[in-house]
């Protein structure tokens, strides 16, 4: 049988296990006495993460919460949101080497920027 795969929302392809590689993965999900599969008794009896907190943090806990595909705040912000005008020959030359491409014109700008001066 033919590997197959699944792809993200960025291009990533993911491999997806084939059906004795499956059967490993949860004859070892079976075993595994630190986190056992949740039964429907489990869920049934499940509670809200705002029957262990008070009301005040469980607030502070739910402004916290990330929508998916929301980024975090940096931590220590180590660049500027900014827009530049680039010639297209420039653009096109950095995006067809792929992601990462803004970072690489970062990475020549600082270059440039040891040898001259910018005013």
């Amino acid at each position: 049988m033919q590997q197959q795969f699944i792809k993200t929302k960025s291009g990533r392809l993911i491999a997806l296990p084939d059906a004795q590689e499956d059967a490993a993965i949860n004859a070892a999900v079976a075993t595994d006495t630190d986190s056992p599969e949740w039964t429907d008794a489990d869920f049934a009896s499940a509670k809200p993460a705002s029957a262990f907190f008070d009301t005040a943090i469980h607030t502070k806990l739910a402004k916290r919460q990330r929508k998916p595909g929301e980024r975090g705040p940096q931590k220590t912000p180590t660049k500027v949101s900014t827009t530049i005008r680039l010639s297209p020959e420039v653009m096109n030359a950095f995006k067809a080497t792929g992601a990462g491409w803004q970072t690489r014109i970062d990475a020549v700008l600082k270059d440039w920027l040891k040898t001259h001066s910018p005013a």
